[in-house]
């Protein structure tokens, strides 16, 4: 029997690290329905070369160059897997999704030391780099297959691209709107974009799967409400003071999934709730500036990037009070008072 003493307080809980990575896991099947579901088997392709690519990296690093005993089954390696699959399109060759996932893993990751040390999100390293080595093919997009016969599509409004997704490709609604700010002649069809009927990444077809993620996060404490709702609060008042759609915004990009999983990572957020409402709203504001100003449609990773920068700034500002501090204080004043 093992005796193990530490100081107080003492927390009996259920909840590991471990266990949370799985449910966020959960979380994101939702959406990864929703992506097979319009893409086809190129989507699941993606999604298998990305995952498999992540833990044989992770295991390689860990066990030859780090020298340590991996560990694959926190779940961590297949979160990281499955947020760089998200961000990319369906047709992206297999060996650029294997790069994007050796440098996800291998830089940004576990240069740092592994889980718990890295500065930005794994997974937007990952996507940056291939977007910024890969130009082209990280801005082709698949067109997305109809889910119901009958229904207008939102991609087909600004593209004129068919429904078939293994024959076409076209712009996102995004990249459509940022070089041709009147491609739409009539209201949008919000419905369709929510459910997947558009252009985009695996992850940014999926809103409503991802709102049903986000809110069973929420419900098993995973994640809070603080950081979801500033960043899509934020982006949707910014998005209106500079001129543009707040609907737009929210539905025809990657906002819903920057927001709800890649900026709730625990490593590179804030801690406190103040903190994390703060470093919401700068996701949201940097987001709308590269949107409305920057010469990328999207600015959802670079936002989450230069925020994941700033937080240990954000939390040496917003530490909570250490634990009798305001007493000493009180305590000191009146010392000095009496003298």
């Amino acid at each position: 029997m093992t005796l193990n003493i530490s100081l107080s307080p003492h927390i009996h809980t259920s909840r590991t690290t471990q266990r949370d990575m799985w449910r966020v896991v959960l979380a994101m099947m939702p959406a990864l329905a929703v992506a097979i579901w319009e893409f086809g088997v190129p989507a699941l392709t993606v999604t298998v070369v990305c995952l498999a690519a992540a833990l044989i990296s992770e295991w390689v690093i860990t066990r030859y160059m780090l020298g340590r005993q991996p560990s694959l089954l926190d779940g961590s390696a297949v979160i990281t897997g499955m947020l760089l699959a998200f961000n990319l399109p369906s047709t992206l060759p297999w060996w650029m999704a294997v790069i994007g996932a050796v440098v996800a893993i291998g830089i940004g990751k576990m240069s740092f030391g592994g889980l718990g040390r890295n500065i930005w999100n794994p997974a937007l390293v990952g996507r940056v780099f291939l977007l910024i080595s890969f130009p082209a093919a990280m801005t082709t997009w698949p067109t997305a297959q109809n889910l119901f016969p009958g229904w207008h599509r939102a991609a087909d409004v600004v593209t004129s691209a068919s429904s078939a997704a293994d024959a076409s490709t076209g712009a996102t609604m995004l990249q459509t709107l940022k070089f041709t700010p009147d491609a739409f002649g009539h209201a949008p069809d919000y419905l369709g974009m929510m459910v997947g009927n558009m252009n985009g990444s695996l992850g940014e077809v999926g809103w409503f799967a991802i709102l049903i993620g986000v809110v069973y996060l929420i419900i098993r404490r995973v994640i809070t409400w603080h950081i979801p709702v500033s960043v899509i609060g934020s982006a949707l008042i910014f998005s209106w003071v500079f001129g543009g759609n707040p609907l737009l915004d929210l539905f025809a990009g990657g906002l819903m999934l920057g927001a709800c999983f890649m900026a709730t990572d625990y490593v590179t957020s804030p801690m406190t709730p103040k903190g994390q409402l703060i470093y919401g709203v700068m996701i949201g504001f940097i987001t709308i500036i590269i949107r409305r100003f920057g010469a990328y449609p999207e600015g959802v990773s670079f936002a989450i990037l230069l925020a994941n920068s700033v937080v240990p700034l954000i939390n040496r500002y917003c530490r909570p009070a250490v634990f009798g501090e305001r007493e000493r204080r009180i305590m000191l004043k009146t010392q000095n008072a009496a003298k």
